[in-house]
């Protein structure tokens, strides 16, 4: 996996740092909140592992920052704070595991397997991003394997562009498709789609201007 860690404590990160390594993992650290936020800006990871109380941005706020922006990152708390009132705030802004210092390194690497098996996409799922997939047998969209239910009309805009992975869907297809063949004003198809765009937690869908939509192949 490709990791991001923040940890202040640069004996610790070291520590971290070189064992994660050596397990295969290919490791980005850094002591400071705010170049961890410049990292997460330019680029990509499968998983954050995050120290919480730093000097000047918090592991909280940056979790909170990466939601906002509707990147959803696995996330491992690793910290000396065992108060129930901040365990119970990671996990409401959505870390994936809470890790209390002092910890084995192999705790660790036990917590990062267990986030791999969650994160294994079933053969007959089309991948959509990173977190989301799409089973068009049961004709149900998937985010980190869970169903995320959409009403009728929104699944199938997924639906459309599921089958039409890297191709562009235009507003003539959607008409067909999900109003069937009704008389729709691209503005009304343009509308629907950016309202499945807001519910979405990863904003995978691309508008291709005066044309209609298109869903990427993930990298």
């Amino acid at each position: 996996m490709k990791i991001l860690l923040l940890e202040d404590d640069t004996m610790l990160n070291d520590m971290i740092t070189d064992y994660l390594s050596s397990t295969g993992h290919v490791i980005t650290s850094t002591t400071r909140g705010k170049e961890c936020l410049e990292i997460l800006e330019n680029e990509r990871f499968d998983l954050l592992i995050l120290d919480i109380n730093l000097p000047d941005i918090d592991g909280f706020t940056i979790l909170e920052t990466m939601h906002k922006q509707k990147r959803m990152i696995p996330t491992i708390y690793i910290s000396a704070l065992i108060d129930i009132e901040d365990i119970t705030r990671a996990f409401d802004i959505g870390c994936f595991d809470y890790l209390k210092k002092p910890f084995h390194l192999k705790e660790l690497t036990l917590r990062i397997n267990k986030i791999l098996k969650t994160r294994i996409v079933p053969q007959k799922h089309k991948r959509l991003s990173k977190s989301y997939s799409f089973d068009s047998e049961t004709l149900t969209l998937y985010f980190n394997n869970e169903p995320h239910i959409l009403p009728t009309r929104q699944l199938q805009i997924i639906e459309l562009l599921a089958k039409n992975r890297s191709l562009v869907v235009n507003y003539d297809m959607f008409r067909e498709y999900v109003w069937n063949d009704d008389f729709i004003d691209n503005a009304t198809i343009r509308a629907e789609v950016n309202r499945v765009k807001k519910v979405l937690k990863e904003d995978f869908i691309t508008n291709i201007r005066g044309s209609g939509y298109l869903v990427k192949r993930p990298e």
